[in-house]
C-alpha cells in the first residue's frame, strides 16, 4: 500500500504521464488500465481531495473555514490499497472510506475544498510523492499543468456534457443510487463552470498535452490512443 505523507525530491527522473480532463471524460478509467498497462503507479487526485472533504465531514468541519480545511488536508492520513479483485481502495484515517468517496455528497465537498487556494498548496507536495519508480500516471484537473509541469508525457481527456451525464447515471444506476439524468447534467454544468473559473489551477488543457475526445468512443480505443503516445516498450 502506497501511504501518503511527505514527497521526494530525488525523483525528478521518473516518467509521468499526466491525464487531465473534466468530471465524467473517462479519465479515471482510463488512466488506471493505462497504468496497469505500464506497470506504473497510479495516482487519483480526485480521490485525495474527496479524502479531505470526507475527513473535514467526520469532524464536523465548516467548509468555508479555510483555516481548518489547510489542518484537516496535512493531518488526514490517506492511502491507497488494491482488494483482492483488483479494485482500488482508498483509507482515510485507516478507515476504508471509497464507497463515501464515490457519493454526490463529497463529490460536491470536493469541489469546493479544490477552490481554496491554501488547500490546493497543503496537497500539491502531498500529490508529488507519488512520482516513484518505474513511473506515474496521474489522474485529475492540474496534473499537467500545476502538480507535473515537466511531465514527458500530457493527455487532456474530454467529452460533451450529454454524455459524461449519460456515463455518471449509468454508473451511479448500476450502484442503486436514485438519480435522475437531468440534474446530473445540470451538476456536471455546473462544476465544469467551477472548475474552469476558479482563481488557482482552473481545468484547462497543458499546452502541451495531446487532446482526445472520448465522446462515442469505447475504453480500449481510448487506452490504445494514449498508449500510442508513449514510446514502444
Amino acid at each position: 500500500m502506497l501511504r501518503m505523507n511527505s514527497a521526494s525530491s530525488q525523483t525528478s527522473h521518473v516518467p509521468v504521464l499526466t491525464i487531465d480532463g473534466p468530471s465524467g471524460s473517462g479519465k479515471g478509467t482510463i488512466s488506471r488500465l493505462v497504468a496497469q498497462r505500464l506497470g506504473w503507479h497510479y495516482l487519483d487526485s480526485g480521490a485525495l481531495y474527496r479524502a479531505v472533504g470526507v475527513a473535514a465531514g467526520w469532524a464536523d468541519l465548516d467548509l468555508a473555514d479555510p483555516a481548518a480545511l489547510v489542518r484537516c488536508a496535512f493531518d488526514t492520513h490517506i492511502g491507497f490499497r488494491d482488494d483482492a479483485s483488483g479494485e482500488l481502495r482508498v483509507l482515510v484515517n485507516d478507515v476504508d472510506a471509497t464507497d463515501e468517496l464515490r457519493t454526490e455528497t463529497a463529490g460536491a465537498a470536493a469541489s469546493a475544498i479544490a477552490a481554496i487556494p491554501e488547500v490546493r498548496a497543503a496537497l500539491k507536495e502531498r500529490q508529488r510523492v507519488f512520482r516513484q519508480e518505474p513511473g506515474l500516471v496521474a489522474d485529475g484537473r492540474d496534473m499537467g499543468t500545476v502538480i507535473f509541469p515537466d511531465a514527458a508525457y500530457k493527455v487532456f481527456l474530454t467529452a460533451s456534457a450529454e454524455e459524461r451525464a449519460e456515463r455518471r447515471y449509468k454508473q451511479l444506476k448500476d450502484k442503486g443510487v436514485s438519480v435522475t439524468l437531468d440534474g446530473l447534467l445540470r451538476e456536471i454544468l455546473a462544476r465544469d463552470a467551477r472548475d474552469a473559473q476558479r482563481a488557482v489551477a482552473p481545468l484547462r488543457p497543458a499546452i502541451d498535452a495531446v487532446r482526445i475526445d472520448t465522446t462515442g468512443l469505447g475504453i480500449d480505443t481510448v487506452v490504445e490512443q494514449v498508449l500510442a503516445l508513449l514510446p514502444a516498450r
